[in-house]
């Protein structure tokens, strides 16, 4: 199976000779047409998604260069992980999510600013960074525990208010 988005590909076979062989067969054909395949951006996942061990005999390389293991990688802004936990992505997303409230707290946190407004962004830029990519998320109850109490963190600051005001969440 082959996976293409802009300039990132994903490679999956069952073996990793399968992986050599794919991996040949795309490096072959991109430097046919004077593209390169980066070598120093190239890596490896060795995925444990069943319960069955596998021999892990053998390595990848492109061309004559080993190319490195990796327990998790970025894709398309996801972390994907080698035994299938969304953990690291979980932990991203709240990052990126405390990421666009800082570039907003101007406005956000401004008391001048109608709460129905500082809804309204929210709804549209922050929270949509907190949520990309977590429709295909199998989330257990402590990770979605994690994004409820970001959230409300971030609601109770726009409202100007903290944990002592002792509002209760609905």
């Amino acid at each position: 199976m082959c996976m293409l988005f802009a300039d990132d590909i994903v490679l999956v076979d069952e073996t990793k000779d399968g992986v050599n062989r794919k991996l040949e067969l795309w490096r072959n054909t991109l430097e046919s047409k004077d593209f390169k395949l980066s070598r120093t951006k190239t890596e490896y996942m060795h995925c444990e998604f069943r319960n069955t061990r596998h021999r892990d005999d053998g390595v990848v390389k492109l061309g004559e260069v080993e190319v490195p293991k990796v327990n998790h990688f970025r894709y398309l802004g996801s972390i994907i992980q080698h035994d299938g936990n969304i953990e690291n992505d979980v932990t991203h997303r709240i990052q990126a999510g405390w990421k666009k409230w800082r570039s907003a707290t101007g406005v956000i946190c401004d008391r001048n600013v109608p709460t129905k407004l500082k809804e309204k962004f929210y709804r549209t830029a922050i929270r949509p960074a907190m949520l990309y990519g977590s429709e295909c998320w199998a989330i257990k109850q402590q990770q979605l525990h994690k994004m409820n109490v970001a959230e409300m963190r971030m609601i109770r600051w726009m409202c100007g208010k903290t944990r002592k005001d002792r509002i209760r969440n609905i």
